[in-house]
């Protein structure tokens, strides 16, 4: 202790001669530390979560505050959404379960039926298109109120009990008959007929439109009519017209397409064919060509011609029979009517028969004028040359003839047709209408 002082003496001792003005800088220690212990680390975790920040006054922070809360509304709404899909997963993963355990009970694949009798709530008698009748059972998620004798059912591929119904079912055939979008021609584009269409909006179009007119009259109106005439003569085309000037469902048919390759599918094409027309009416049902079902009846010897004739009388019983057709009218056209059956012909199925004949002076002339008001003609044509010509024209060979005139004057790039066009094509298309045989070969 004693050597305490001397150092001091010996510090002091050491000062530099010229520094007598300058005070000593005292020595000072470092601060102690703020805690004694480990090292202090950033808060993480909730606590540090929930630590309110520091928010400094600024010109922004009425902004911020609602950019905030936006945030916290669009949180909320997230977490509500989170809540309500936890509490529904549960309901969806038991109708998930049910739907597998009814796809297990019903089978794959389904075999498609018909109801023919309910015996009671749980059991019924089925038949298929290819087997006997069964009596069945009905499981308990099918709809009963839904089943009706004659319905169409989809039945289990092992144990034929009734799994479903099929709803609404319709032969495709028959969808593919209904015209969805109308035709352009109207009766504008008729050349003559005056007579004919009068007649077809008597017994078609005016039933559908004015019925009090009839029952003010005391008669029931027409159920059908059935265009005939030579090959030509616009049968097709006044039905085109019909469809396109009326408002009601129009299902065009072929009388081959109702010809079916399996017995019993023929009338049953048929049966379709008008309950989808009742469905839909009022509705009009044009068959064409329908010398293809409707001849007449002969002790057939094959089971086809026998097949055939099954389907006209299921066609005659839809014409009229038990079952009143009411608003659907029905429009037949053949270039054959001499083959059709009697029975088809006899009023009460068919009321009307309009004759289409071979155009005459005036109705040419017409025809002529529609289908050469779009062309561009030379000044040297002549149409009264063709219109008082003696050849026997149909209205679909003055159509050819002005489109052949027109092809021609296309070949050798001329865009006027010229009556020199007009003689060719009448020339071409007299020679393919007489089967080849050049017009003046045979005085």
């Amino acid at each position: 202790m004693g050597q305490g002082p001397s150092g001091g003496l010996n510090r002091q001792g050491d000062r530099k001669p010229d520094g007598g003005d300058k005070k000593e800088k005292k020595f000072e220690p470092a601060a102690p530390p703020a805690r004694v212990g480990r090292k202090q680390r950033r808060q993480k975790g909730p606590e540090a979560a929930a630590r309110l920040p520091t928010v400094t006054p600024s010109t922004k922070c009425k902004l911020r505050l609602l950019k905030l809360e936006r945030i916290k509304d669009y949180l909320l709404m997230e977490e509500e959404f989170v809540a309500n899909q936890e509490r529904l997963k549960p309901q969806e993963e038991k109708a998930e379960e049910d739907r597998s355990k009814v796809d297990d009970l019903r089978g794959t694949p389904m075999s498609v039926g018909n109801l023919e009798e309910l015996i009671d709530e749980n059991h019924a008698i089925v038949s298929s298109s290819v087997g006997p009748e069964y009596y069945v059972g009905i499981l308990s998620f099918v709809d009963k109120d839904q089943l009706e004798p004659g319905c169409s059912i989809l039945m289990h591929n092992k144990v034929l009990s009734v799994v479903g119904i099929l709803q609404d079912e319709v032969d495709p055939m028959v969808s593919v008959m209904k015209v969805e979008k109308a035709p352009l021609e109207s009766y504008a584009d008729i050349g003559g007929l005056e007579a004919q269409i009068q007649e077809i909006k008597e017994a078609v179009e005016l039933p559908l439109t004015h019925p009090e007119l009839y029952e003010d009259i005391g008669i029931k109106p027409p159920k059908g009519v059935i265009l005939y005439g030579e090959p030509g003569t616009g049968k097709t085309l006044l039905a085109k017209a019909v469809a396109n000037s009326t408002s009601a469902t129009f299902l065009r048919v072929v009388g081959s397409e109702l010809i079916q390759k399996y017995l019993g599918d023929g009338p049953k094409l048929v049966r379709e064919l008008f309950r989808v027309a009742d469905d839909l009416s009022p509705s009009i049902v044009f068959i064409d060509e329908i010398d293809a079902v409707g001849t007449k009846r002969y002790d057939a010897n094959s089971g086809g011609e026998r097949e055939i004739q099954r389907t006209m009388l299921e066609l005659l019983n839809q014409l009229d029979g038990f079952d009143s057709r009411g608003d659907v009218k029905v429009i037949l056209a053949t270039n054959r009517i001499e083959s059709l059956d009697p029975a088809l012909l006899r009023p009460g199925r068919i009321d009307r028969k309009i004759e289409f004949p071979l155009p005459d002076i005036k109705t040419r002339r017409r025809i002529f004028q529609i289908h050469t008001s779009k062309m561009t003609l030379a000044e040297d044509v002549n149409l009264e040359e063709f219109v008082m010509t003696k050849d026997e024209f149909s209205g679909a060979d003055i159509k050819a003839i002005c489109t052949e005139a027109g092809l021609l004057a296309l070949r050798e790039r001329r865009m006027k047709v010229t009556h020199v066009d007009f003689k060719k094509a009448k020339e071409k298309v007299m020679f393919k209408k007489k089967e080849g045989v050049p017009e003046g070969l045979y005085m």
